[in-house]
């Protein structure tokens, strides 16, 4: 592995830019970012990655990957410019993802502001930026048809991530009619391999635990998250300047997900759908418990709120102008599984797969 890994003192004491490097990508250590690594490597591509300042959490992310790293925290302009600098590429990964009523400051410093100066940065530089958006910065339909990339806003809970989320397209928009040349891609629900934090696979692990007696009355679209690191790519090559693709998955209940996820660990089926005043009540008394702990719980009345919409997107774009397309999701879910398996946040006893603790 050649890996380069400079605090901010060293990276301002030099007087000339890094040298040149293929892509930067920010959040190299998170679901997306890691894949995304993964993917440019494997095509021969130079890769260098923003990490926390410490390198908090990516000495296992990063092992064994042949890419350089620098440190940084996205409240610095001057960290973020210096990572920037060199880079043909910025694929910016990172963000903080929460569902819930709280955090709204600490989300608007990473995901607006931190979004922003990367945005200057890049077109400081004349670097292309792909930002990785969230189809929670959009629109749903009333109906609960597919929205897409140009449905008018509403119709999910304004919650701090939602309105974050937004307001990190509108800053990225903001430089683009500054001369950035940036696109941002859309992702649904992902799952699959390399999630270390766990982030949203979080659910098949609780599933594959056997805690998937009821599942919430909602659905959503489920992709596997190293297709939407190839979309990543055909975006940066041929995705237009200032567009949305929205990265579409399979469109499923979380029942029918679900049902899937206990199949693969083995687990025994779910017994139908939570009603929605258990589900809403279960939020309630995850904030009540949130504030005797101090802190908001995932389980809390946004989240099950979210867990009740219909949540559906049209991947049509994507699939026109990238060649967007995604595997079958068994296969998704057996890799993400085998995944969690193999690293030891899962383990099998008895030929019954229970979570690592």
């Amino acid at each position: 592995m050649v890996t380069s890994v400079f605090n901010n003192t060293q990276l301002f004491g030099k007087e000339t830019s890094p040298h040149k490097v293929d892509c930067l990508v920010t959040g190299v250590t998170g679901l997306v970012g890691n894949n995304v690594a993964r993917l440019l490597l494997n095509r021969g591509l130079s890769v260098r990655g923003l990490v926390r300042q410490h390198g908090q959490g990516s000495t296992r992310a990063l092992d064994g990957l042949s890419l350089e790293t620098v440190t940084g925290t996205f409240e610095s302009e001057q960290a973020l410019q210096h990572a920037v600098n060199g880079a043909t590429y910025v694929i910016h990964a990172a963000a903080m993802v929460h569902l819930g009523r709280r955090h709204m400051a600490e989300m608007r410093r990473i995901n607006v502001d931190g979004t922003r100066l990367i945005a200057q940065a890049a077109r400081r530089t004349g670097a292309r930026l792909i930002h990785v958006s969230s189809v929670d910065a959009l629109g749903l339909r009333a109906d609960g048809t597919p929205a897409d990339e140009e449905t008018t806003k509403g119709g999910l809970l304004e919650c701090p991530y939602v309105l974050t989320k937004r307001e990190a397209e509108m800053a990225v928009l903001e430089e683009v009619s500054r001369g950035l040349d940036a696109v941002i891609v859309n992702p649904v629900y992902m799952i699959g391999p390399w999630d270390w934090k766990p982030s949203s696979g979080r659910m098949l692990l609780e599933v594959g635990n056997g805690w998937g007696r009821f599942a919430p009355p909602g659905s959503n679209d489920f992709v596997d998250v190293r297709d939407v690191a190839t979309g990543i790519f055909s975006a940066m090559q041929c995705g237009q300047t200032g567009r949305r693709y929205i990265l579409g998955g399979h469109s499923l209940s979380y029942l029918e997900a679900w049902r899937t996820f206990a199949r693969v660990a083995g687990r025994m089926q779910p017994l139908g759908n939570a009603l929605p005043a258990v589900v809403q009540t279960a939020g309630w008394f995850g904030d009540l418990a949130g504030l005797f702990f101090r802190h908001e719980l995932p389980v809390n009345s946004a989240a099950a709120e979210m867990s009740m919409l219909p949540h559906h997107f049209s991947y049509a774009r994507a699939q026109a102008e990238l060649g967007y397309a995604f595997r079958p999701f068994e296969t998704t879910v057996q890799d993400a599984w085998n995944w969690f398996l193999d690293y030891g946040y899962a383990r099998s006893m008895r030929g019954r797969p229970v979570l690592a603790r």
